[in-house]
């Protein structure tokens, strides 16, 4: 997802010198997933002209396309066999909290930039991620608690009032994003089988993302993609989200979990320049304080924590 961007934050692995070709699909998913994010806008804030935006039909396409490749890629990994019990392994919190995710990503995007969403995104995620922590009783050290506030006070100011705010709608709607793909890896953390769970809860969500998309088209309030925006979020179904899952989870086991979980702090900085190539948009001074904070915090937080 944007991911994700907002991502499952990988528990501690086996540390592993990050060699060549372990580096170049570490690189390559993080650039699926702030893809994710300059797809979503260029999708549904930057439509073809004449193309009126469209997210309950964006949300439906990415994922049924990312369950699709989802079960493909389990299929092929471990035979039909493996396949066909996705639908039964699926939990429906992680279902609900996934279709949230996508239904609030595509919302939010038709009024924010490509990087300011991710960032808004990855913020929400650490901080419901900390907020998980914290109810499931765990006792973050001193560190965990300075990167969690400097998260909440880069996100609170960079939906602040001003001249430089984005609109306050579709960034709360991309919180909102970013508390269900964080409610989503909660749910998902311990997984044996995470690529498998995954397709399972793309499944069950698509199924409820369809008719909900059906239903907002026969009351004339879905208009229908235009063949460059349903392009658009297939690629991001199948492509960014689907085979970047499945890339960023074959990672995951070879390198160090504390680059894992500094090297994601880069997607919000890859969306930016993906928005700024592609769609021409240019960061303010705003997000460069919200970024510094969010993205420095949280990172710094992450490196001391770990080295103690």
């Amino acid at each position: 997802m944007s991911a994700p961007t907002p991502t499952p934050t990988p528990s501690p692995s086996p540390a592993a010198s990050p060699a060549l070709p372990v580096a170049i699909p570490l690189v390559v998913t993080l650039v699926f997933f702030a893809a994710n994010s300059v797809l979503g806008r260029a999708a549904l804030g930057e439509t073809a002209p004449g193309v009126a935006p469209d997210p309950a039909a964006f949300t439906a396409l990415r994922l049924v396309s990312g369950a699709a490749m989802l079960a493909l890629i389990v299929t092929a990994r471990e035979g039909a066999s493996g396949a066909a019990g996705l639908l039964a392994r699926a939990r429906w919190i992680s279902a609900l909290s996934l279709l949230g995710y996508a239904a609030f990503f595509s919302a939010a995007y038709i009024g924010v930039a490509a990087g300011l969403g991710a960032l808004v995104l990855f913020g929400a995620v650490q901080v419901t991620m900390f907020a998980g922590a914290l109810w499931g009783g765990e006792r973050p050290p001193p560190m965990r608690w300075l990167g969690a506030v400097c998260g909440m006070a880069g996100l609170a100011w960079l939906t602040a009032p001003g001249a430089e705010a984005p609109p306050l709608v579709p960034a709360l709607l991309m919180a909102g994003s970013g508390v269900c793909w964080g409610v989503f890896s909660l749910a998902g953390r311990g997984s044996t089988r995470p690529v498998a769970d995954m397709a399972g809860a793309f499944a069950l969500a698509a199924a409820a993302a369809v008719p909900l998309w059906l239903g907002a088209a026969a009351l004339g309030l879905a208009p229908g993609l235009g063949l460059r925006e349903a392009g658009l979020a297939v690629a991001s179904g199948a492509v960014t989200s689907a085979l970047g899952y499945a890339m960023w989870y074959g990672v995951l086991p070879r390198i160090d979990a504390t680059l894992a979980s500094v090297a994601q702090l880069t997607v919000p900085l890859i969306a930016l320049a993906g928005g700024a190539l592609w769609l021409g948009e240019v960061p303010t001074a705003r997000f460069w304080v919200a970024a510094a904070l969010i993205l420095g915090g949280i990172g710094a937080a992450t490196l001391v924590s770990r080295r103690r």
